[in-house]
């Protein structure tokens, strides 16, 4: 499978389109547009149709195929007078963002060009949802929480349930398992407009050939109204031949940052375009010493945010983190491997230029369905290929993961190591997250 992203803006559109096919017993008042300057949100509200946008407050923010806008600092949305962003507002603050270079906390960087604008939703914290369905081995899977908003990732084996819903499962069966699997937490009075919602969200999700489909979160308000407030998905592009009416005028945007990628970057982003899992690298700085090979976006943050207090508290610096990226979403065998290859090439390139040990930081907090034996089947035949390399430069590797199969991939990925004289400490779930980084940079 070919999996494209789109725009959000364009997510919300398809959703639109179809909304009464799939979900009929519910409203939603698709308004959004997606400019490119303050200039054109002003010209905009002057066409017949978005009369809203000078009538109603506000919400805009980047549309770059970028998550985390709001811990990116990159929503325009005022806290202590929620609903209060006029049009002149929105349309300085496009003006502003766009006049100079940003860098993401994933360490991307480049200049914002394209934004959505839509209607402020009033709301409580108590009506966010979070629904997702994405592509695993060879079934679909849906994922449904009674809780929204950007701190769903923490705690997600507590609060979101999955259902693995195979191709050849029959409708009937496929209804029995979501409402089997709705979140007891869910408000009784929510729960069966909830139920309907996930069941058409699922159908709507397949018949539309979504490669990975998420709102986070969904608003349920009154009258069965609801409101997308974000909204990620990735297109089955190998289906685009017979979905040319269904999904529109879609267009498929180049990743954010990538027009100034390396070659190693630009191949991490072009096998993350074709796999149903996510692979993401950023290469800081190609001299550091300190590399992370690291499974899942949340835990990336967390990674990167340690290494450089740490970094700095032992008479390094923050320069000495190389790369920043992920690797989860259930990759295969294969597509591991051809990451790690990846990343021991650019990290065997150049010695330390202090003559220090290189640190290789293998982590990941506990996977939600990632097999850990193996992905770490993958990293076990890179070091096959790069073991003297990665000694010739004096390499540590610590690692420190949890999920499926992790007893196996921890013993599997130690042997290997010792039979090939690589450095290497490794630890389960019963070792905090960030503690091998501790143990690196205090030896």
């Amino acid at each position: 499978m070919a999996q494209r992203a789109i725009r959000e803006y364009d997510g919300k559109a398809i959703f639109a389109r179809h909304w009464e096919k799939y979900f009929s017993g519910f409203h939603y008042g698709f308004k959004s547009v997606l400019v490119t300057s303050g200039a054109e949100l002003k010209a905009k509200a002057e066409e017949h149709g978005f009369e809203w946008l000078k009538q109603e407050p506000l919400v805009a923010k980047p549309d770059m195929l970028f998550g985390k806008r709001g811990k990116n600092d990159l929503v325009l949305f005022r806290v202590e007078k929620p609903g209060d962003v006029t049009l002149d507002d929105a349309a300085a603050w496009i003006d502003e963002k766009m006049s100079h270079d940003v860098t993401l906390l994933s360490g991307q960087h480049g200049r914002l060009t394209h934004f959505i604008v839509e209607p402020f939703t009033p709301h409580t914290q108590d009506q966010e949802y979070y629904i997702s369905a994405t592509t695993v081995g060879e079934d679909d899977v849906l994922y449904m929480s009674a809780e929204g908003g950007m701190e769903v990732e923490e705690g997600w084996d507590e609060k979101v349930n999955e259902v693995h819903i195979p191709i050849n499962m029959s409708d009937a069966d496929m209804e029995h398992a979501i409402k089997a699997n709705v979140p007891t937490d869910i408000p009784a009075q929510n729960k069966a407009a909830f139920t309907s919602f996930a069941i058409a969200f699922f159908k709507f999700y397949r018949d539309l050939n979504f490669a990975y489909l998420e709102i986070n979160p969904i608003v349920m308000l009154a009258n069965n109204e609801m409101a997308i407030l974000d909204l990620v998905a990735r297109l089955d592009d190998t289906a685009g031949f017979m979905m040319g009416d269904a999904w529109g005028d879609i267009e498929f945007p180049t990743a954010f940052g990538m027009e100034d990628q390396s070659p190693e970057e630009k191949a991490i982003a072009e096998a993350d375009a074709k796999s149903g899992a996510s692979l993401k690298l950023t290469i800081l700085n190609p001299m550091g010493r300190i590399w992370t090979m690291v499974a899942g976006g949340g835990a990336s943050v967390v990674y990167a945010d340690t290494i450089a207090d740490y970094a700095e508290a032992t008479g390094g610096s923050v320069s000495d983190l190389a790369n920043y990226g992920e690797y989860s979403g259930g990759p295969t065998t294969g597509e591991t491997k051809f990451y790690a290859d990846t990343l021991f090439d650019l990290m065997t390139r150049h010695k330390d230029p202090k003559g220090r040990d290189k640190i290789l930081i293998i982590g990941g907090a506990i996977a939600n369905f990632t097999d850990v034996a193996k992905t770490f089947t993958g990293i076990i035949q890179s070091f096959e290929e790069y073991a003297e390399k990665l000694k010739a430069h004096n390499t540590r590797i610590y690692v420190r993961r949890g999920g499926p199969n992790y007893e196996k991939g921890l013993k599997d990925i130690k042997e290997a190591a010792d039979r090939l004289g690589l450095s290497i400490e490794v630890y389960g779930p019963e070792t905090h997250v960030t503690d091998i980084v501790r143990m690196a940079l205090e030896k």
